[in-house]
């Protein structure tokens, strides 16, 4: 088990997911993100011309209203990956989403922004926390996008650790050039 657990977690510690952004925490639920045909595996490369409209995100299991999870979406490297004055982006938070259904099937409390990398690569990265039911009104939504920290989210909103995370990477896009 601890094989198994140490090799999901490493690209997340090679790629500076965990320290730079997440506590270490142990994998518990397969957690699947793709954009269109091209599924999202820890490290791969995505152009932001192919994650501008929302993921569709999976949470493995039998689907259940009992178990509850919430998705966030953040960018570690804003505006710059040698200056991040901005990190955490917050890209998208997602709520009460049912055990073994994609995230559609939850409410969406910061809306979707896609992948924008001024300069350099950037890593964008999906992170998945079970709640202990249906959210309540009293969690802190918040107040801007810019300076988002996942850790205090969390720990503001009783979540915990994660359960789940998997991150790409993305850098600005050639303009494309009329002949």
């Amino acid at each position: 088990m601890t094989t198994m657990v140490r090799r999901t977690v490493d690209p997340l510690v090679v790629g500076r997911v965990i320290g730079d952004v997440l506590d270490m925490f142990v994998p518990m639920v397969d957690f699947r993100v793709q954009y269109g045909t091209k599924h999202i595996f820890n490290g791969c490369e995505i152009k932001p011309s192919l994650a501008f409209e929302r993921p569709l995100a999976q949470i493995s299991g039998h689907p259940s209203t009992d178990n509850f999870y919430t998705i966030i979406m953040i960018d570690p490297d804003a505006p710059s990956p040698s200056e991040p004055k901005m990190k955490e982006w917050l890209h998208w938070i997602m709520v009460d989403i049912p055990q073994g259904m994609d995230a559609s099937k939850g409410k969406e409390w910061v809306e979707y922004m896609g992948p924008k990398p001024p300069t350099g690569i950037h890593r964008y990265i999906f992170v998945l926390f079970r709640q202990k039911g249906p959210i309540a009104k009293q969690w802190q939504l918040p107040q801007a996008r810019s300076n988002f920290s996942t850790r205090n989210f969390a720990a503001q909103n009783g979540l915990g650790l994660p359960v789940a995370a998997v991150y790409f990477n993305s850098q600005k896009e050639a303009a494309n050039k009329k002949r």
